[in-house]
């Protein structure tokens, strides 16, 4: 059960044939920047430990975000109980909000912009009730800024690090990003976004294991297993990882916020579905060098790339 639950809720992040980054943002059909899924319960318990833990590295902020904080805190809270009403709820009276989290039996009570009122920084706060991590990029001097997030669950990089960094300067590793214009091109767009029209996009990649943490600070934790995958033990240990990012201008703060949410499937449940298999099958063989070191799969790349044919093979 738990495994169709985890193939219904996976989302499948390829069109074409072949890859190449790029700004494949799409309008959001549906404007909910959440989505709780069959693995929520088990997601919370982890982000809450990862924050107990450390708490530098899961959240940074910086002063002036506060009152924007708030922002994303009510629209967030919106989505939850606009979409997911029978898990969460909220009672507002004046400022006073009581916050219902039917999932974990969390209630909470505070004054809308008061912040002794709650536990932990607004963004920090609505942080742990979502699967999603929350990065709030604002805008000023035609350029956005990096300004606040909850990073629990990263793609091999550092909240810490690149906090108060410009939108350029985050993803200048990306190869090619800067040398074909695609900086300038997506935060041009990004600038560009308006409120009340969102957009999503899906980055892909694999995983040796099946961490969601796998922050820069962890790499020795996680790092070693890529030299760990073989032929025969790829269909399990593998596992194929999507981050939907899912893209909002803030109408009052006029910041943009990115939700990130992770899924993980095992490679063997992924090549299950035949469609899958032989496009991703395509993509990976074509995959350039600099695409598949930045991504990390480089170390398994072949060992991958022949589970998956003996898998066609078996199938037909």
């Amino acid at each position: 059960m738990k495994k169709a639950s985890a193939m219904r809720d996976f989302p499948y992040p390829f069109k074409d044939p072949v890859y190449r980054y790029s700004n494949n943002s799409i309008p959001l059909p549906t404007p909910n920047c959440i989505e709780v899924t069959s693995t929520y319960k088990e997601e919370m318990g982890l982000k809450r430990t990862l924050l107990a833990n450390h708490p530098d590295r899961c959240f940074q902020s910086l002063p002036h975000t506060l009152q924007s904080q708030w922002e994303v805190l009510s629209t967030v809270i919106d989505h939850l109980v606009t979409y997911y009403p029978q898990h969460f709820s909220i009672e507002k009276n004046n400022r006073n909000w009581t916050f219902h989290n039917n999932i974990l039996n969390d209630t909470h009570t505070f004054i809308f912009g008061g912040e002794s009122s709650l536990p932990y920084q607004p963004l920090d706060f609505i942080g742990r009730h979502v699967q999603e991590d929350l990065i709030f990029m604002m805008q000023r001097d035609g350029n956005l800024y990096l300004d606040a997030g909850q990073l629990c669950f990263p793609a091999n990089w550092s909240l810490a690090f690149n906090a108060g960094m410009t939108f350029k300067e985050i993803h200048r590793p990306i190869p090619g990003f800067k040398e074909e214009g695609l900086d300038e091109r997506i935060l041009t767009f990004l600038l560009r976004m308006e409120a009340g029209d969102p957009w999503v996009r899906r980055n892909w990649s694999l995983m040796a294991g099946n961490r969601l943490d796998t922050s820069l600070e962890t790499f020795d934790q996680w790092g070693v297993d890529r030299r760990k995958v073989t032929k025969d033990n790829a269909g399990e240990f593998v596992h194929f990882r999507v981050e939907v990012q899912k893209l909002f201008r803030m109408p009052g703060s006029n910041g943009i916020l990115f939700t990130i949410h992770t899924h993980l499937l095992p490679l063997e449940a992924f090549a299950s579905n035949p469609e899958w298999l032989h496009q991703f099958y395509q993509i990976l063989g074509e995959l350039p060098e600099s695409i598949s070191e930045y991504k990390g799969i480089e170390f398994f790349k072949e060992p991958v790339l022949h589970y998956l044919k003996a898998r066609m093979i078996e199938s037909g």
